[in-house]
């Protein structure tokens, strides 16, 4: 709940020349990982693995909830559920229907730094997959009618966080440990900003953010590169390359602190946490596995302790978070007052 939201513009911007199908760069980010540039800025990635008949594919854009004003707080999130109540080719069923009915899976999320659109079905419908992912991204209609039944759904989203208290619990430290950086930020936004969120506001961001410099196109499986790189290339031919979405900066002065919130539950829920280094970061690879062996499952040392030895809790885990400028890692755990 603290990193991501979601479920699962105004269609697709101007032309820009042919050369779009122009390979800008290309190279082999490892043995088994491929990676071309497209001239619009579009970067695709793809990972052949052997064995499979199935192939995984995402779309992530460089837009979430630390790239929004304290105004506009909630607004990608919000836009994350409007693509998925219509596009200029198919209906909110049709899109629903589209990979289901092939035994495929579709579904979306928001975080604080991108949003994500992803799809997993047989190698055989990667045609079909790409089209109702770049359709959801490119050409929703994000109609005024839609915004205000889709407001109401994220509404409830929020009050469901404010009842669930392992959900809330994250909220209010990430509020606390980040003090006012855009980190700290609610990925689903407040019941005033939601309340408050115009169809037209919600078109512009789409226009300024679904452009090619913040589009990341990959896939994992069954999947042949040059092959899906054509394919990409002939989905994002009318994306111009835009305006990449600026890094959100540091540095952030986390803020140590306590903070308590009083409610009637049968469990007292407590995050400990702490500034951690940012994903770039060499040292993020040692930070996880000592967090692996702390907290990272049944053999780790807080379950044998708290868990299985003193009987304490039912639930406490590590989790860390690793963002471009800073991260997050701590501990989780329930038990009775």
């Amino acid at each position: 709940m603290s990193d991501v939201a979601g479920r699962r513009g105004y269609g697709r911007t101007s032309m820009p020349s042919a050369s779009v199908f122009e390979v800008k760069e290309s190279q082999n980010l490892s043995e088994a990982m491929l990676e071309t540039r497209l001239d619009n800025g579009t970067r695709v990635l793809s990972e052949k693995i052997p064995g499979v008949r199935s192939a995984a594919i995402g779309v992530w854009i460089r837009q979430g909830a630390a790239h929004e004003t304290d105004a506009d707080t909630g607004m990608s999130h919000l836009l994350e559920h409007m693509v998925f109540k219509g596009t200029r080719t198919r209906s909110a069923l049709e899109i629903a229907d589209s990979l289901e009915t092939l035994g495929g899976s579709l579904d979306a999320y928001t975080s604080r730094e991108h949003t994500s659109y992803q799809a997993r079905v047989l190698d055989e419908h990667i045609p079909v997959a790409l089209d109702v992912l770049s359709d959801l991204v490119l050409s929703p209609t994000l109609r005024d009618s839609d915004l205000s039944l889709e407001r109401e759904v994220v509404l409830e989203e929020i009050a469901q966080v404010e009842d669930t208290p392992d959900d809330l619990v994250f909220e209010i430290h990430s509020e606390r440990l980040w003090n006012g950086h855009p980190y700290g930020r609610s990925i689903l936004g407040t019941k005033l900003s939601v309340e408050g969120m115009k169809g037209e506001r919600l078109r512009e961001l789409h226009s300024e953010r679904d452009v090619g410099e913040n589009l990341v196109i990959a896939a994992a499986g069954n999947v042949e590169h040059e092959e899906f790189v054509d394919r990409v290339a002939s989905h994002v031919d009318t994306v111009v390359p835009g305006v990449r979405s600026e890094q959100v900066k540091g540095p952030l002065n986390a803020v140590a602190g306590l903070e308590l919130v009083d409610r009637e539950t049968a469990q007292t829920h407590i995050v400990f946490g702490a500034e951690a280094p940012p994903h770039s970061s060499q040292d993020r690879y040692a930070l996880i596995l000592v967090s692996s062996i702390l907290g990272g499952g049944m053999s780790s040392r807080l379950f044998q302790k708290v868990r299985e030895e003193l009987g304490l809790c039912y639930s406490v885990y590590t989790f860390q978070s690793f963002y471009r400028s800073a991260g997050m890692v701590g501990v989780y755990v329930a038990t009775r007052p």
